[in-house]
C-alpha cells in the first residue's frame, strides 16, 4: 500500500490543475473527438483578445473564417474538422512517436465572423467560408468558398514539407469528410492481462495513468444551457453543477487509483494473484462507456445535420447568437394580461429596439370608434396573456410618435416586430382580433423549414402556402430578404421554406432559390429569377398580393374590395346552413375554377408561341434578304405578354343568408327562395350576368359556369348584362368613369365645349349692343324730308347737318 498516498496526491494535484483553467477543462470534457482512436482536442477558437497571442504561438496557423448560419459554412464544417483531425493524428515519415503539432509547429483554428466581425474584416475575409494560412502571424495563402480536402491538403503539405523536408509521404490517402479513421488504419490490439501481470511493478511505466478526460466522460456532466446556431452548438455551464461534477471526477479518479494500487500490491505479494486476475480492468470499462457515449453523440449529430432545424433561418440564428453574447434572455410577453400604455420612450425601448412582437392600438380619447372598441381590446389583452404583447398609444399625448408611424385616423392598429410593422385592416370584432393575433404569434417564430411529410400536413390546414426552395448555395442575403416577408402575410397565407428533394421533384424545381404559391395543390411560380429580383421585398410582395387569395375565397366586408375591384368575379350566393348543398356547390366552383385556370394557361402558352413564331419568321426573312438592318430590328422585337388590358376572371362565394339584404337590393335574388345561385359580376362597370345563353339561371354547376364564362369573355358580348344601378345613375357613372379613364381627352372636350359656348355668348352680346344703339338705317327710305315716326329721323339729320328737317336743298347722302 506504499503507492496509495502517492497516487492520491497525484490525482488531487491533477484535478486542481485542471480547475485553474475552467475554459480548457470544459472544452476537454465536452468537445474532444477521436480520430484513429486518438483523442483530438477542439479547434482553437480565435477572438480579438487571444489573436495576437495565438497567432505567434506557432509558426503555422490555419484559420477558418465562418458564419454559424451560412449554408456554405455548414457544408464546409465536416471537411475542415476532418482535415484537422487527420493531420493532428498523423505522423512524419520514420518517426512514429512524434507529435504533429510540436514536430511541425502547425495548428488549426476558427474565427466566428458573426461574433467577431471586425477581426474577420481586418483579415480581409469578405465572404464565408474563407480558409487562410498564416506563417508567424502573416498571411501566406487564402482560399475563399467551400474547398475539397485535396485542395486544402495541398497547401498544408507545402507548409509541412518546407518546415521538415523529406518528412512527408510520397502519396497521401485522405479520409472523406466526416470519417473518424484514415484510409488503411488498423486499430492496435490492446495488451493482455498476462503481459501486465508479468511486467516490472517497480518501473515508472507501471504508475497508474490518470486520464481526466476519459474518467470525466463516464460521470454525469454539468447541466448546460444549449443554444443552436446553424451548425454550432454553444454550451453554457451552470456554475452550481460544475462543482458537483468536479467532485465526482475527483472521487472517481481517486477510486480508480486506489483500485490500481491494490492490484499492484497484490501482484507484489502474489498472495491474491487469482483474485487480481479475476478483477475487471477499470480502464476497459471506462473505454466502453466512452465509446457508448461517443456513439450516441455521433448519432445525435447525424440526426441534427439532416433535420430541418439544422438549417434555421438567419434571424433565428442571429437571435440565438445574440443571446450567447450576453443579451438579456427573453421575458414572458404580456405577463399581466393588460394592454400596456406606451410613451415615445417606452415605445422605442420595448418595441422598436427589440425583436419582441407587439400588437398596438393608436387611439384618441374623444374618438367614438375607439371607445366602442375598448372592451374588445381589453379582452384581447387578457386572452393573449403570456403569449403576445398588447399595447396602446394615446395620440393626444404622443402626437409626434403617432405621426412617425403614419397614423392618419383613429383607431389605427398595427403589428410590430423589431423595426418592421404592418397595419391591421380586418374587422374589429373580438374573434377577428384573436384570429389575427394567433397567426401573428405563429409567423413571429420565423419561416418554418418543412419536409414533404410536414408540408402535406400543412396543406390540410392552410388554403394558401408560399414555398421558398433553397439549396446549400443559397446566401445569407437571400435568407435575410426572406425573413422580411412573413409580416405582410399575417392573416393571409403561410410562408415556409424547404430543401427537401421530394418537394423539388413534386414541383419540378431545377433552379435555386425559387418561390411559388400552392393553392389547393396548384402551383403558381414567381417568374423573376435573378438575385436582385428574388431579394426585392417590394417586388416579391406585390406578386404575393396578386396570388394570396384562395382559388375560391369567401367574400367578407374586409376583403370585398380586393376581390371585386378590377376583375370579373364568378360569385356564388350560397346558403351555408344547408351543409350538403353548400359543400357540393363549393366543390363544383373549385372544379370550374381549376379547369378555367388550366384553359387560360394553355391559351397563354399558345399566344406566346405564336408571337415567337412570328418573330422567328421575321428573322428568317431578313436573313434570306441579307438585310442586316431588318435582322437587327427583328431580333430586337420583345414578346409582350402583358394582359393589363384584359380583365381577370376570378371565383368567390358569399354567405347568401348573412348578406341577404345586400344581395336582394343589388341583384334581386334571395337564396332562401331561389336556392344557391351564381352571378358573374363586373363591378367596374356596375353590371352582372345571372343567366346562361338559354335564359336559365346560372347554378353552382361546373358546366353552367364554364359555358357562361366563355360567352361573356368574348367581344362583343353574347349575353346582355343587367345593371346593379338605375339607368339615370348609370349615365352619371359612365361620365365619371370616362373622366377617370381618359382624363386628358375629357379635359380637351370640356375646354372645346367651353370655348364654343363662350364664342356664342360673345357674338350674341355684340348683336344686342348694336341693335340697342340704332346704327342700322337708310336715308333713302321715304326721302330725306319724309316724316318719321315721332320725328326721330328728321331730328337726327338736323342735328348732324345743321339744316331744317324739311328743306329740300339740303345735302344728300350717297
Amino acid at each position: 500500500m506504499r503507492w496509495l498516498p502517492l497516487f492520491l496526491g497525484a490525482a488531487r494535484l491533477a484535478v486542481a490543475a485542471s480547475t485553474t483553467t475552467e475554459t480548457e477543462t470544459e472544452d476537454e470534457v465536452k468537445e474532444y473527438t477521436k480520430f484513429n482512436d486518438v483523442p483530438v482536442p477542439p479547434l482553437i477558437e480565435l477572438t480579438p483578445d487571444n489573436w495576437e497571442k495565438e497567432s505567434k504561438a506557432s509558426k503555422w496557423l490555419m484559420v477558418k473564417h465562418y458564419s454559424p448560419y451560412c449554408p456554405h459554412c455548414i457544408d464546409f464544417a465536416p471537411t475542415y474538422q476532418t482535415l484537422y483531425e487527420f493531420y493532428y493524428t498523423s505522423k512524419p515519415v520514420g518517426d512514429e512517436n512524434a507529435n504533429f503539432t510540436t514536430f511541425y509547429d502547425f495548428r488549426f483554428g476558427t474565427i466566428n465572423c458573426v461574433a467577431y466581425y471586425d477581426l474577420c474584416s481586418a483579415h480581409k475575409a469578405s465572404s464565408y467560408p474563407t480558409t487562410t494560412l498564416y506563417k508567424n502571424g502573416e498571411q501566406v495563402a487564402a482560399l475563399k468558398g467551400v474547398k475539397s480536402m485535396p485542395v486544402l491538403s495541398e497547401i498544408v503539405e507545402k507548409a509541412l514539407e518546407a518546415t521538415k523536408p523529406g518528412s512527408r509521404p510520397a502519396k497521401l490517402e485522405l479520409p472523406k469528410p466526416g470519417e473518424i479513421v484514415a484510409p488503411g488504419y488498423v486499430p492496435k490490439v490492446a495488451a493482455t492481462k498476462d503481459t501486465k501481470e508479468t511486467s516490472n511493478v517497480d518501473s515508472a511505466k507501471d504508475v497508474p495513468k490518470v486520464d481526466l478526460v476519459k474518467d470525466s466522460a463516464t460521470v454525469e456532466q454539468p447541466v448546460k444551457d444549449t443554444f443552436i446556431t446553424g451548425n454550432d452548438e454553444y454550451l453554457m455551464p451552470t456554475p452550481k453543477t460544475e462543482d458537483k461534477a468536479a467532485e465526482k471526477v475527483v472521487d472517481k479518479v481517486v477510486d480508480k487509483a486506489a483500485d490500481k494500487a491494490t492490484e499492484t500490491e497484490a501482484t507484489e505479494t502474489k498472495a491474491i494473484e487469482s483474485k487480481a486476475a479475476s478483477k475487471a480492468d477499470p480502464s476497459v470499462e471506462a473505454t466502453a462507456k466512452i465509446e457508448k457515449v461517443k456513439g450516441k453523440e455521433e448519432e445525435e449529430e447525424k440526426k441534427k445535420s439532416t433535420s430541418p432545424a439544422y438549417y434555421e433561418a438567419p434571424a433565428v440564428a442571429a437571435a440565438a447568437a445574440a443571446s450567447i453574447k450576453g443579451n438579456k434572455p427573453k421575458t414572458t410577453p404580456n405577463p399581466n394580461g393588460i394592454s400596456q400604455p406606451l410613451t415615445a420612450e417606452s415605445f422605442q425601448s420595448q418595441v422598436t429596439m427589440t425583436q419582441e412582437p407587439w400588437f398596438i392600438k393608436f387611439y384618441a380619447p374623444w374618438c367614438h370608434h375607439c371607445q366602442a372598441m375598448a372592451a374588445n381590446w381589453a379582452q384581447v389583452a387578457r386572452e393573449m396573456k403570456g403569449r403576445l404583447n398588447i399595447g396602446e398609444v394615446n395620440c393626444e399625448q404622443e402626437a409626434r410618435l403617432c405621426k412617425d408611424v403614419r397614423v392618419t385616423g383613429y383607431p389605427t392598429i398595427q403589428f410590430f416586430r423589431g423595426g418592421e410593422r404592418v397595419e391591421y385592416t380586418g374587422l374589429r370584432g373580438l374573434g377577428d382580433f384573436l384570429a389575427y393575433a394567433e397567426k401573428a404569434i405563429d409567423i413571429s417564430k420565423g419561416v418554418q423549414d418543412v419536409d414533404a411529410a410536414s408540408f402535406k400536413a400543412l396543406e390540410e390546414k392552410e388554403e394558401v402556402i408560399f414555398v421558398y426552395f433553397y439549396d446549400h448555395a443559397t446566401t445569407t442575403e437571400d435568407f435575410l430578404a426572406l425573413e422580411r416577408l412573413p409580416l405582410s402575410l399575417i392573416g393571409r397565407a403561410k410562408l415556409v421554406k424547404t430543401r427537401d428533394p421530394e418537394l423539388y421533384d413534386r414541383f419540378k424545381i431545377t433552379t435555386w432559390p425559387r418561390l411559388l404559391v400552392s393553392r389547393e395543390g396548384r402551383p403558381t411560380y414567381y417568374q423573376p429569377l435573378t438575385p436582385n429580383e428574388m431579394r426585392g421585398t417590394r417586388q416579391v410582395l406585390n406578386w404575393m398580393k396578386s396570388v394570396w387569395l384562395p382559388i375560391v375565397p369567401e367574400m367578407t366586408a374586409s376583403n370585398a374590395r380586393e376581390i371585386m375591384d378590377g376583375k370579373i368575379v364568378v360569385l356564388g350566393l350560397l346558403n351555408r346552413d344547408d351543409e350538403e348543398s353548400f359543400n357540393g356547390a363549393i366543390r363544383e366552383m373549385k372544379s370550374a375554377a381549376s379547369e378555367w385556370m388550366d384553359k387560360q394557361i394553355q391559351l397563354f402558352q399558345l399566344e406566346r408561341q405564336e408571337l415567337r413564331n412570328a418573330k422567328q419568321l421575321r428573322i428568317e426573312e431578313a436573313e434570306d434578304r441579307n438585310d442586316q438592318r431588318a435582322l437587327r430590328n427583328a431580333k430586337n422585337i420583345r414578346i409582350n405578354m402583358d394582359r393589363a388590358d384584359r380583365k381577370e376572371i376570378t371565383f368567390a362565394w358569399v354567405d347568401g343568408v348573412f348578406w341577404q339584404r345586400w344581395i336582394r337590393t343589388t341583384y334581386g335574388i334571395d337564396v332562401k327562395d331561389t336556392g344557391d345561385r351564381i352571378i358573374i359580376n363586373d363591378e367596374d362597370n356596375r353590371r352582372y350576368w345571372d343567366q346562361t345563353t338559354t335564359g336559365n339561371p346560372i347554378v353552382p354547376s361546373r358546366t353552367s359556369i364554364l359555358e357562361t364564362i366563355t360567352k361573356i369573355s368574348q367581344n362583343p358580348l353574347n349575353i346582355k348584362p343587367k345593371l346593379t344601378i338605375s339607368a339615370f345613375e348609370k349615365l352619371f357613372f359612365d361620365i365619371r368613369m370616362t373622366f377617370s379613364e381618359h382624363p386628358y381627352l375629357s379635359m380637351g372636350c370640356i375646354l372645346g365645349i367651353a370655348f364654343g359656348c363662350l364664342s356664342w355668348f360673345r357674338n350674341s352680346a355684340r348683336a344686342q349692343r348694336r341693335a340697342g344703339h340704332g346704327t342700322h338705317f337708310k336715308l333713302e327710305e321715304g326721302g330725306i324730308g319724309a316724316p318719321s315716326e315721332k320725328g326721330s329721323t328728321g331730328g337726327f339729320i338736323q342735328s348732324v347737318f345743321g339744316g331744317s328737317g324739311g328743306s329740300s336743298n339740303g345735302p344728300k347722302a350717297d
